[in-house]
């Protein structure tokens, strides 16, 4: 049997690891053992802790808790302690998900020791250096020995920067082998949107269809005063000329800043009847709500993804987006932190927007493609 080292940081990595350790137990036990290492990047239990239990997780074999910091400093804290549990661990593979700091520690310890990285959700591009995801992907992907990108334009992407798509095993740092797999959010939107329904809704008292759900918790965001208030002011004047409530699970940051820069806006968003807060919501909620929802404003790049799969128009608030096939198909409308543009979406929705879903994330069975290729990697000729 092999063993490979599965790094979890922040909340998207844990719903994206929950698609591949349930494959792993259920269709690759005999074959591959998981050690799951989680960093402690989200530390709240609301935003990690408890998804182990609800997504069919196992706890963490391992939790660095390692808390937020300055970048250097957190990602220099988690290279040390992933390098560590390797030498312990001595696994077979390394397996990470994303972009996260904890990916690029991840990376980085690994290929220092010489072990083969396994990333999945490879090739995704932003093409903004600035955004600190961006570094963290580009350096994954060129060190790992398996690269698993959910659609057409990430591998597109890895070929312009000098993958070699027709890559034949055995597979190396040096000769990666490179593989269009579908999106494992896709496996765990349809697996977990047969466990939840609009309990979650009626708890709050939300009417399905009549609410939009918005997110919001990105640094550019959040700590830009303009940004974030040009954000709220065009959210809370859609929902009055609507006349549709505004549901808003409340990321902690969003909230500091918010009492931070705009005590009058938080003032106001907490006094009107049609803004509903709710507190960080977890994945089968979080389900719950996009699928019940008239449409979704977002600088997620999961949420807007989820959107996708459930068919819900998007208003992404940002410049830019690594799903740029949404866009492309005109599923979802960029509209950054502008808040007239942010108002011009609703109608981009009800006139322009296509309405028609094609599949372009595969076909929900992304977990099963992934882990045959990893067994196959692991077991070839030397």
């Amino acid at each position: 049997m092999k063993k490979i080292i599965t790094v979890i940081g922040a909340r998207p990595q844990i719903i994206k690891a929950a698609a591949i350790s349930r494959c792993i137990r259920n269709q690759f036990k005999d074959e591959l053992q998981e050690v799951l290492l989680h960093t402690g990047q989200h530390f709240d239990n609301n935003m990690s802790g408890t998804f182990f239990e609800e997504l069919e997780i196992p706890q963490p074999n391992y939790n660095l808790h390692i808390q937020s910091s300055l970048h250097g400093d957190q990602t220099a804290q988690m290279l040390k302690g992933i390098e560590e549990k390797i030498e312990i661990e001595k696994p077979d593979a390394v397996l990470l998900y994303g972009d996260t700091n904890s990916t690029l520690a991840g990376a980085l310890a690994a290929s220092k020791v010489h072990i083969p990285i396994i990333h999945v959700e490879a090739g995704l591009r932003s093409f903004n250096k600035s955004m600190p995801e961006e570094i963290n992907r580009i350096v994954a992907d060129h060190c790992s020995s398996l690269l698993f990108s959910p659609t057409p334009t990430g591998i597109e992407n890895l070929k312009n920067e000098g993958f070699d798509f027709e890559q034949k095993s055995p597979y190396s740092v040096d000769k990666p082998g490179v593989f269009l797999c579908g999106d494992i959010m896709l496996d765990n939107s349809l697996y977990f949107a047969k466990k939840t329904g609009v309990d979650f809704l009626k708890e709050h008292a939300i009417e399905p269809n009549n609410y939009f759900l918005a997110t919001i918790h990105r640094p550019q965001n959040t700590d830009n005063p303009e940004r974030l208030e040009a954000i709220f002011e065009a959210l809370m004047e859609i929902a009055q000329e609507e006349k549709i409530t505004f549901v808003l699970p409340l990321h902690p940051r969003t909230e500091h800043k918010l009492k931070e820069f705009h005590a009058a806006l938080w003032k106001k968003i907490n006094s009107v009847s049609y803004v509903k807060i709710l507190p960080p919501t977890s994945f089968l909620e979080m389900i719950a709500l996009e699928s019940n929802a008239r449409f979704i404003a977002t600088d997620s790049g999961g949420v807007q993804k989820e959107a996708f799969f459930f068919q819900k128009p998007a208003l992404i608030l940002r410049s830019e987006t690594e799903w740029v096939e949404i866009c492309d198909q005109n599923n979802a409308l960029l509209v950054d932190a502008d808040k007239n543009r942010i108002k011009k979406g609703i109608h981009w929705m009800k006139n322009e927007m296509n309405k028609e879903y094609k599949s372009i994330f595969g076909d929900g069975d992304a977990s099963a493609f992934i882990c045959n290729e990893i067994v196959k990697f692991l077991n070839q000729p030397k």
